[in-house]
């Protein structure tokens, strides 16, 4: 379960869009993309929206599932650019960068065509962008504070240490490292590659597939998170 552990740590701890999501979701139900561990399925469901979380990473869904005991959650894997779950939503979300996670105009092309058939008509679509991709820089960067986390007497460690050019994406490196009860460590490299995607260019692929653009909204930068501008879609 040491993706799991990966996951919450360098993923679990962000909180500053939830309150876009409580928002935007309603009274669901919501159709939660890329939901990982449940970070936003949870946070919903804790509220009484009933979400449909979707991840292509079997081991993220099994631990979504263990969490959700008791929560209006239903946990799904597919990938994002082909699935077919018989039914359509209100809302369908997808947070933290996760469109950006997808490799190029084609694989984007069939998630959207994806979204928008699964969506009830006049149905909402918002999408999470990593804001200022476009201007990076290639090369180490101030790191920010390390996630840190202690399981079972092992202590994990997550820092993010550069941010390189790599063709149409920007890639992220963290250096992750494990302490055991000895004190012996253990150290690699995780590599999270963000295709660079403006507003702009996502919604005239949108367009594309039938979906009406609507007024953006945005999540502020924090000092550990880059911002996000979130593309809101109308089926």
């Amino acid at each position: 379960m040491t993706e799991v552990l990966w996951h919450d740590l360098e993923c679990g701890g962000y909180s500053d869009d939830l309150p876009l999501w409580r928002e935007l979701a309603g009274d669901g139900p919501v159709l939660d993309v890329g939901c990982g561990t449940g970070r936003v399925t949870l946070d919903l469901a804790a509220r009484g929206v009933a979400v449909v979380g979707l991840d292509v990473d079997a081991q993220l869904l099994a631990a979504l599932r263990e969490r959700a005991a008791g929560l209006p959650v239903e946990a799904v894997c597919a990938d994002a650019r082909d699935f077919a779950l018989g039914r359509r939503f209100p809302v369908i979300l997808a947070p933290m960068q996760t469109v950006q996670l997808l490799a190029g105009r084609e694989a984007r092309a069939g998630f959207l065509r994806c979204a928008r058939a699964h969506l009830e008509p006049g149905g909402l679509f918002a999408l999470a962008i990593a804001d200022g991709l476009q201007g990076v820089d290639e090369g180490e960067i101030t790191p920010p504070m390390p996630d840190v986390r202690e399981v079972d007497g092992i202590v994990y460690f997550s820092q993010p240490v550069a941010m390189r050019n790599d063709g149409n994406a920007v890639a992220i490196h963290r250096v992750r490292e494990i302490v055991d009860r000895d004190g012996g460590r253990t150290t690699g490299r995780d590599v999270v590659r963000l295709e660079r995607l403006d507003p702009e260019e996502l919604e005239l692929e949108a367009a594309e597939q039938g979906l009406t653009a609507l007024e953006r909204r945005h999540v502020a930068e924090s000092d550990d998170y880059v911002g996000s501008v979130v593309v809101m879609l109308r089926g």
